[in-house]
């Protein structure tokens, strides 16, 4: 269970740990306008797994510059974005990217404001070298990763696939009693799966412009007070053409400007289910609807579940796995 407020200890000026054992550390970040939680478990030396749950629309990197690192991320649920390089890049539903921590410029930003996900966190120079010799037909020393995937660009995305979800599907609902010794396996899996990965064809970039673009899209659509705005609209709007508004718009935030809307209602009344003890139908009206059953419809079509589930199990709003709360 996580410990009460009362109890809670601080970690550093960035963050607070919640919650903190000999095989686990759970941490709240500060300086975020939103919600996020980390659940990390060590692996090896230099090897973290981490589960994020964030309900924010960026966070700010607690080490920024830390030479050497390499992250490995899995998005789950939500969209996350990285700038390196002057570029940017999307990881959308089943996405997985190894990126170098020092080279992301700025925070790392949630588009739609949610994400779930699994980070691994390499440090070569702590990382054994006894991983290759585990594997001993494939090399995977982290140093030799690095080369691989940072030879053009500091940031590589490879779009959801069969394969990447067999690596993570599993440890996203992994058992107490066999967790230390799961994550190894799990983690020598996804590295040995990287190893033999063709990265040739898996540049995924965005500029800047095209990333403007969609942004000044989507904050003409929060500052229209109609539910029906059009691509052709907004292009006129923005003084861009149709396609091109449409292509960055999807890039960024990975639907249509309706997809969106109804989408960040959904999960602006997710949080005040989290936060508030208003009726359902109170805060469905708030968002235009006058039906529960419509607005239960809505919600399940973005979040999953109804309100009422979902507010029963609020606390559970985690990508951790689902014995974690039970402890």
């Amino acid at each position: 269970m996580i410990e009460p407020k009362s109890q809670v200890k601080k970690c550093s000026a960035h963050a607070e740990i919640l919650q903190q054992n000999d095989e686990r550390t759970v941490y709240r970040l500060r300086e975020t306008d939103g919600e996020v939680r980390i659940t990390a478990y060590p692996v090896f030396s230099g090897i973290e797994l981490a589960y994020h749950d964030v309900h924010a629309p960026s966070y700010r990197l607690s080490e920024p510059g830390a030479a050497g690192l390499i992250e490995i991320q899995h998005c789950r649920e939500g969209r996350a974005e990285y700038c390196c390089g002057g570029e940017h890049y999307f990881l959308a539903p089943g996405d997985l990217s190894v990126v170098r921590r020092a080279a992301i410029e700025g925070e790392v930003e949630f588009p739609t404001g949610h994400y779930h996900g699994i980070t691994v966190t390499l440090d070569p120079a702590l990382a054994p070298d006894c991983l290759s010799c585990i594997l001993q037909d494939v090399d995977v020393r982290p140093s030799v990763l690095a080369e691989k995937f940072f030879a053009d660009s500091e940031c590589f995305v490879s779009r959801s696939s069969a394969r990447v979800e067999h690596i993570f599907s599993e440890l996203y609902a992994v058992p107490a009693g066999i967790r230390r010794g799961y994550f190894k396996v799990k983690v020598l899996e996804l590295l040995l799966f990287l190893s033999a990965l063709d990265v040739a064809h898996e540049k995924h970039g965005y500029t800047a412009a095209q990333v403007r673009l969609a942004r000044a899209a989507r904050d003409a659509l929060l500052a229209s007070t109609e539910d029906d705005v059009t691509i052709s609209a907004l292009s006129q709007e923005l003084g861009a053409s149709s396609s091109q508004l449409a292509a960055s718009f999807r890039g960024v935030y990975g639907m249509t400007p309706a997809a969106f809307l109804r989408a960040q209602k959904m999960h602006s009344a997710a949080q005040l289910l989290r936060t508030s003890d208003r009726t359902v139908l109170d805060i469905a009206g708030q968002f235009g609807y006058d039906n529960a059953s419509k607005f239960a419809k809505a919600f399940r079509s973005v979040i999953g579940v109804s309100p009422s589930a979902y507010r029963a199990g609020a606390d559970s709003d985690s990508c951790a796995p689902t014995a974690e709360k039970a402890e």
